[in-house]
């Protein structure tokens, strides 16, 4: 019996014994499935970091060759300055590089006024890129863009602010305001079609005071951002557009330099940079990127002669482009882009399609 409850009794810790084993062996895979699990997120989030700072380094060489192609390294528009991180998502990024005309830097140009003297205008038809520019500087530069369209119904609480709610408590600043506090470029597109009274607002703002009076908010005096910057941007003055008129003149004097702006190809001046530029981004080969940039600059000698309402900006002719590479015949492709594009007049349409079938015959 007593050798019996000992074989048990042995039987019994052998058992434990075993059950320990299993435990100890157990937890060891555990630990070293831990271990494991820690090396590879630790390792992936190495090579994520490390894919990060390689973009970074990337974006940073390919930024300062940019500056050296357009010689504007020295212009630095905010020196030892980060902009708040509540406006930093306001940098834009991925911007196309801007296509200069032969010849013109616009980018040295816009970004040596705005070193020296603060503000700028730029002037040209529609479809000349001087959005696109104004974009692509801000990028280049790390600078916030504010964007104010100024149409007809551009409202004063827009721009400048109001309250909200009931009493006085509860204030929400405009884009202009927001700018004046933040700083960055302020971008002021169809800028003769704004309103008298708000140009002249702005008048202080845009000389040696410096500063905005809020009428709206007990005559409270904003200051302009030491790296607060201002672009115009506008259409020559046409009955074609319908709003604009002449610039207040006070306003017009605060520009330091203006800017004009054309079109890379006109008539029967072709920019091989403009074709290459389509052939590159629509994917349709050099003979179709030729004929529609050749298309493009007859289309815009007529409406600089006054009788086309529109000329077809780069971008009109990417998607005119961009829709043959995907296998539409080219005077069908244009049926859906330019020739509408260009105006609602049956018989304007009409012209635009025959200069079209000349150089798809």
């Amino acid at each position: 019996m007593n050798d019996s409850k000992g074989i048990r009794g042995l039987q019994t810790t052998n058992g434990n014994e075993q059950k320990k084993d299993k435990i100890s062996y157990g937890s060891h895979r555990l630990k070293k499935s831990y271990s494991t699990r820690r090396y590879v997120e630790t390792h992936v989030k190495t090579k994520v970091k490390n894919a990060k700072l390689s973009l970074l380094i990337k974006k940073t060489q390919a930024k300062s060759e940019l500056l050296r192609k357009y010689g504007i390294e020295k212009y630095d528009l905010h020196p030892n300055y980060e902009f708040p991180e509540s406006v930093r998502d306001m940098i834009p990024s991925n911007v196309p590089e801007y296509i200069t005309p032969p010849g013109k830097n616009y980018v040295k140009q816009i970004v040596r006024a705005l070193f020296y003297f603060k503000q700028c205008a730029l002037i040209g038809p529609s479809g000349t890129g001087k959005t696109h520019i104004v974009y692509f500087i801000a990028e280049l530069t790390g600078l916030p863009i504010w964007e104010v369209n100024c149409g007809l119904q551009t409202s004063t609480y827009d721009l400048f602010g109001r309250y909200i709610g009931l009493g006085k408590e509860n204030w929400i600043d405009g884009q202009i305001i927001s700018w004046c506090r933040n700083g960055g470029i302020l971008y002021l597109d169809e800028a003769n079609m704004m309103k008298q009274d708000i140009a002249a607002r702005l008048n202080p703002i845009l000389d040696t005071r410096g500063h905005i009076v809020l009428t709206e908010k007990d005559n409270e005096i904003v200051k302009r951002h030491p790296y607060g910057y201002v672009i115009i941007s506008m259409n020559p003055f046409s009955s074609e557009f319908v709003g604009t008129k002449p610039l207040n003149a006070a306003f017009r004097r605060r520009m330091s330099v203006w800017i004009n702006f054309g079109y890379l190809s006109i008539g029967k001046k072709i920019s091989p940079a403009e074709v290459k530029l389509i052939q590159k981004r629509s994917g349709v080969d050099e003979d179709t990127a030729t004929r529609i940039v050749r298309a493009g600059a007859e289309l815009r000698r007529q409406y600089q002669m006054g009788d086309l309402p529109y000329g077809p900006s780069p971008g009109d002719l990417m998607n005119w482009a961009i829709l043959v590479a995907d296998g539409n015949d080219p005077l069908q492709a244009a049926e859906e882009s330019i020739i509408g594009t260009t105006s609602d007049d049956i018989e304007i349409q009409e012209t635009v399609r025959r200069i079209i079938k000349t150089y798809f015959s």
